[in-house]
């Protein structure tokens, strides 16, 4: 009968460090996926500010061609 009862807190002890296993692993996987959201949200933010940039850097070429342009009427041959 002791054998038994030795057998059965084993078992409910293993199956206690199971189920804590199981909760930090749920844990770290929630923490992953969090991390990936926020990588998410800041990779959207880049690719934002990366299109601004574009528009940004377009633009100035453009008022440079203007600029020379203007430029051009100054010249003395």
């Amino acid at each position: 009968m002791q054998q038994i009862e030795a057998a059965i807190a084993r078992v409910t002890s293993i199956v206690g460090e199971i189920a804590q296993a199981s909760r930090e692993q749920s844990d770290g996987i929630q923490q992953v996926s969090i991390a990936i959201m926020q990588m998410d949200e800041v990779t959207q933010q880049n690719a934002a500010l990366v299109e601004e940039s574009a528009a940004a850097a377009a633009s100035l070429a453009d008022q440079a061609r203007g600029l020379i342009e203007m430029m051009e009427g100054f010249r003395v041959g």
